[in-house]
């Protein structure tokens, strides 16, 4: 399977987070991505940083999630979305995923909130396997995927050859500059990724946006937790790599006996 992972800048407007992602869409499309997935809370973009209610709208990012739904037809490309959604619990952080028919075929929510976020959304309560081309794969929501390694084993466990993880970690006002995937300095964002993988035996897509001050790169770890790729630090684009789905046996997820836990 071909897979674009899309490091777009922190976003000014939804109409300007829509914009970057249909330009990001097309060039993925071009060069036969089978699918991409953008950061966490992409649409209408992370929250605090500014939007206006009129963007916040339900109405407003129930037409976004059509506009999505319509490039992910128009390109024949399968599409993660990440946004935030007007649920009847309330405001939730999820990742709608979109099939290259342009079909929404569910979504996932963030079910771990970091204790900083509980007053900026309502945490989910279930998790969601999907497929796309044959292949399997499960979603984990930044705070969760990096602190909850639960939610990644409930996928592997389940069959899925790769997780992806939308996140957010870094800023555009103040920060360190990283220079070197995995420095002992750095943050344990990085760190965590590849326990991700090699704990499980399967790939693991960690998805961030371009920020002056990142504190973790778009990365693609394969399933011996080795990163075979990542997007350099504060430069916006795309990683495209080509993912062998036989290296992902999920040996270690399916071997982990949950029932004595």
């Amino acid at each position: 399977m071909r897979i674009a992972l899309a490091s777009p800048p922190i976003p000014k407007s939804l109409d300007s987070a829509i914009s970057t992602l249909t330009e990001l869409v097309q060039l993925a499309a071009v060069s036969k991505a089978e699918i991409i997935c953008f950061p966490e809370s992409y649409l209408p973009g992370y929250p605090g940083m500014g939007y206006s209610e009129s963007d916040r709208s339900a109405p407003s990012l129930t037409r976004a999630l059509e506009q999505v739904a319509a490039l992910a037809r128009k390109n024949s490309i399968a599409i993660i979305v990440p946004m935030d959604w007007h649920s009847e619990p309330g405001l939730q952080n999820l990742a709608f995923v979109i099939s290259p028919d342009g079909e929404v075929m569910g979504h996932q929510s963030k079910n771990q909130l970091d204790p900083s976020e509980d007053e900026m959304w309502v945490a989910g309560t279930e998790r969601q396997l999907f497929e796309i081309n044959g292949v399997k794969f499960g979603i984990s929501i930044c705070h969760e995927g990096f602190r909850y390694p639960e939610s990644v084993r409930w996928a592997a466990q389940a069959g899925a050859a790769i997780v992806f993880h939308p996140h957010f970690t870094g800023s555009d006002e103040t920060g360190k500059v990283i220079t070197r995937w995995g420095d002992p300095d750095s943050p344990y964002y990085e760190k965590a990724m590849l326990m991700r993988s090699i704990e499980n035996t399967i790939y693991f897509a960690s998805v961030n946006y371009a920020s002056k001050f990142q504190e973790s790169a778009t990365s693609l770890i394969d399933p011996d937790g080795n990163c075979i790729a990542y997007q350099n630090y504060g430069e916006s684009g795309l990683l495209i790599r080509d993912i062998d789905i036989s290296l992902a046996t999920g040996k270690l997820a399916k071997r982990f006996k949950k029932e004595l836990y």
